[in-house]
């Protein structure tokens, strides 16, 4: 399948099946813009849970919080991003369409275009005749256009403002107050879920590039001295790598590296830049991202953000290429310095005896782009076992775990059977859905499609001994067991604790459908 075929397959049942809808879509639609539709919010929400599970939970002093997503204009002119967070633009003089030039250099003449210059950029489109790919028509020079969405604040609008273009500067405003309250020590850390907005001039592929995207970001601050030695790098050091270094002998090609390697021979500033590193590696081969689909790629001085001194990206092999979807930044003491100057506010901490102004090793995450690489991972065609598309999401992932339905909705004992398991599973908090419409092959396939790992079938028998029928998607193998034990069965087959297989073991296997 060509990878305009699967994601134009993957949109269609996204969108059909409740992951996504297009915004506004009653009055046109808008580009770059999707709702959460129900199974994609059930989706999120996991998504977000194993996040928080491995960034927050399992680490000793980070807080989390939920910023407001409209800040001051003075809030990103002293962060920079007023005066720098811009791109490069052409307008065709003939069709008007606009277009970000760094990237259609890059797509048309396959050579860097990001980091050079309007006049660079214009001097390479003159020299290779680039015409408006949609009508042909000659491209106006280069100017440049601020990618954030600007506000008028209050009635006179006499107050400028911008919907915020990353979650990150709500931590670094709020560090005083966070660290006062929760009575903070260096290191710690500030933690982050929200929505960002950037003004794409050409958004596309679906969830890839989006004018309204979900953040999960975390911005860990200390010392030179205290980055140098992470307590817990032991569990990470062994972690190999695809590695695709910026520079030396090596630069653009993907190498194997271990991260304690990679701190040793300088590659990596220090053990906690490193340590983020691997968390992040584990965080995505726990949402089921095969190992040889994921590189961690140096991003060179010239497409670095301004204000990191090392950025990491972490890009996936999706059907359109490999895809940046987060990136780990060492952006030194540049934030908090910058606020502390603009706002005549120190945003300073004690410190061994005296105030220091932190440096911040920031992760940051896109949940949108992230969602692709998993459905995209996870899609199965029609055809490839059986006649309809599934999602082979892992049972922990899977937006709904269960389905519980009575193998014929005539039979009234069966439905009410049904519905009374339905309702104490959704008492215990799993994400059930009940369903009695149709053959039961045909709610099998509409269970399939959206990725329900387990179905629970009420038939004669279980009105006769209290056992029901689980079927799992993967294998499409159906084993009888005791209703008495289904709620431990899966429990642990949605926590990944047991497999299907294990489970095999202990029950009567009963067909496969």
């Amino acid at each position: 399948m060509s990878a305009k075929n699967l994601v134009d397959r993957i949109y269609e049942i996204a969108t059909r099946r409740g992951f996504f809808i297009p915004t506004a879509e009653i009055y046109g639609g808008l580009a770059g813009a999707f709702d959460y539709g129900p199974i994609g919010t059930l989706m999120k929400r996991k998504i977000e849970e194993i996040w928080r599970e491995i960034f927050v939970l399992d680490e000793d002093n980070v807080w989390e919080i939920d910023g407001n997503v409209i800040l001051p204009e003075r809030v990103l002119m002293a962060s920079g991003h007023v005066e720098n967070f811009v791109e490069p633009v052409a307008q065709c003089k003939k069709c008007n369409a606009v277009y970000r030039v760094d990237k259609l250099v890059e797509e048309l003449l396959n050579i860097p275009g990001e980091g050079k210059t309007p006049k660079e950029l214009e001097k390479i489109i003159k020299e290779n005749n680039i015409r408006c790919p949609a009508c042909g028509g000659e491209l106006s020079d280069v100017r440049v256009f601020n990618v954030m969405f600007p506000l008028l604040i209050g009635p006179t609008g006499r107050l400028k403002g911008y919907l915020r273009p990353e979650t990150a500067q709500n931590i670094f405003i709020n560090f005083n107050r966070v660290w006062l309250a929760v009575r903070a020590r260096l290191p710690f850390a500030i933690a982050q879920i929200g929505k960002s907005f950037r003004n794409e001039i050409s958004p596309r592929q679906f969830l890839y590039r989006l004018r309204e995207f979900t953040q999960m970001e975390i911005e860990q601050f200390g010392t030179p001295e205290i980055f140098a030695k992470h307590p817990r790098f032991h569990e990470v050091v062994d972690l190999e790598i695809n590695f695709v270094p910026a520079k030396g002998e090596n630069a653009g090609r993907t190498i194997k590296i271990k991260l304690g390697e990679a701190v040793e021979k300088g590659i990596f500033p220090n053990e906690y830049f490193a340590y983020y590193i691997g968390k992040t590696y584990l965080f995505y081969k726990r949402l089921g991202i095969p190992d040889e689909d994921i590189r961690f790629r140096e991003i060179p001085d010239y497409e670095r953000p301004f204000y990191s001194k090392m950025n990491v990206d972490v890009e996936i092999r999706l059907s359109i290429g490999w895809k940046e979807v987060e990136g780990t930044a060492y952006r030194a003491d540049y934030d908090l310095s910058r606020h502390s100057r603009f706002s005549g506010v120190k945003l300073a901490i004690q410190h061994n005896g005296k105030m220091v102004i932190p440096e911040v090793i920031e992760a940051s995450f896109g949940i949108e782009r992230t969602m692709l690489a998993i459905l995209e991972k996870c899609f199965r065609p029609e055809n490839y076992d059986r006649p309809w598309a599934w999602f082979a999401f892992p049972p922990y992932l899977a937006p709904i775990s269960v389905a519980v339905y009575p193998l014929l909705e005539k039979e009234k004992a069966m439905v009410e059977k049904a519905k009374e398991l339905y309702r104490k599973l959704r008492k215990k908090k799993v994400n059930v859905v009940f369903d009695a419409k149709g053959s039961i092959g045909k709610r099998y396939a509409r269970a399939d499609e959206i990725g329900i790992p387990f179905c629970i079938t009420i038939d004669h028998e279980t009105l006769e001994d209290d056992t029901v029928t689980i079927r799992d998607r993967d294998s499409k193998e159906q084993v009888r067991v005791p209703i008495k034990e289904l709620e431990d069965i899966l429990n642990k087959l949605i926590s990944g604790s047991v497999s299907f297989e294990d489970i095999k073991k202990r029950y009567p296997l009963v067909g496969k459908k």
